[in-house]
Parts: structure tokens; C-alpha cells; sequence
């Protein structure tokens, strides 16, 4: 998909019902993530879906595959302005590299996060520097990936007596999965 396809569909069609029903039981931290698009150098891959690898050492999601983004700090003035910085800080992506146009709803998860993807569009110029304290790799997936049903996948779990759903999408040697998997699926479902 192209980002003027991607832009349209975004813009133009109102948000669907998540994908995700997982629900906390306590106070949850606040918390922004950058869902970052960047357009292909190829021509016929179109966007691509900026991703990092977590740092093994990590007291939350250790390892997993996840959109830049952290908790947000007092001096934030907006849950963008939480993105962007912990994007800087996790990956060295310029705030000027980043264009951002929507957001998806909020998210709890199981950590104690509600979490909400801000969504926007990376000048495909843009460097980055990761900080190996928090992210292990940064890659990116091609858009098309998640919008095939088949690369979807979703099984039920339980916790404390109550069913939530858990996607995945597997893509080469990398497990996304989690809510950063339903984060996808919701956008995608929203695009398509």
C-alpha cells in the first residue's frame, strides 16, 4: 500500500470496534507508542512498519517485538509528545523525521499500561541510533504483511477467570504478538 492509499483510507473511515479485550483490574500507568510508517526505497513494497527488538535485560516485555514508545513523563504535554521523545531516546529518530496523523484507541495490557498508538508517517531519510539498553534491533515489515488474513493469527487466553484474546503475526524469525500484534490488526482492519 502507498501512502496516499494509506492516508485516504486512514482519514476517511471511522475507527471499528479493537481487536483487543484485554481489561486490567488496577490503577494503570499511562504510556504512547510510535506506530511509524516509512515509504519503501522499493517501489513495490510501498510503506513499511518501523518495529524494534526489545533488550533481553528488560523488566517488561523482555525481548518482544514492539513499537518505540514508554511511559509518560510529568514534563510530556501530550501522549505525541511521549512518543516522540521515548522514539528519540529508544532509537534516535528525529521528532522533525516524523509526521504524525492519528492515533488508534488506548490499550490496556498486562504489564499495568494503558497505551495509545500514535500514528505517523517517517521521512524515509531518517537514521537511526539505538540506545542498546532498550532495543536489541529495529527493522521494519512491510504494511502488506498485516494486511494478509492469512499472516494473522489469534488464540484465547484466560486470566483471572476472564477471556482476552492474544494475535500474533509472524513475520521471518520475528514473533510479534501481544498488543503490539493487536495494535497492528486494528490498523490494518481500519485501512482495509
Amino acid at each position: 500500500m502507498k501512502k496516499h492509499e494509506f492516508l485516504v483510507r486512514f482519514h476517511l473511515k471511522q475507527l471499528a470496534k479493537s481487536a483487543h479485550n484485554y481489561q486490567h483490574n488496577s490503577t494503570l500507568k499511562i504510556a504512547a507508542v510510535l506506530i511509524g510508517l516509512v515509504e519503501s526505497s522499493d517501489n513495490d513494497t510501498g510503506l513499511e512498519v518501523l518495529l524494534t527488538k526489545r533488550s533481553s535485560h528488560l523488566k517488561h516485555h523482555p525481548s518482544q517485538i514492539s513499537f518505540p514508545g514508554g511511559k509518560a513523563e510529568p514534563e510530556d504535554e501530550s501522549l505525541v509528545a511521549t512518543a516522540l521523545r521515548e522514539a528519540s531516546e529508544e532509537i534516535g529518530l528525529s521528532p522533525t523525521s516524523v509526521s504524525v496523523i492519528g492515533q488508534l484507541p488506548s490499550y490496556q495490557i498486562i504489564s499495568g499500561y494503558q497505551v495509545t498508538p500514535i500514528v505517523a508517517m517517517i521521512d524515509k531519510q531518517s537514521s537511526y541510533q539505538q540506545d542498546d539498553n532498550e532495543v536489541a534491533e529495529i527493522f521494519q515489515v512491510p504494511l502488506q504483511h498485516f494486511l494478509h488474513a492469512n499472516s494473522h493469527h489469534c488464540i484465547n487466553a484466560f486470566k483471572n477467570g476472564r477471556k482476552h484474546n492474544i494475535h500474533f503475526f509472524p513475520y521471518k524469525h520475528y514473533n510479534i504478538w501481544g498488543a503490539t500484534a493487536a495494535m497492528l490488526k486494528d490498523l490494518t482492519e481500519h485501512i482495509k
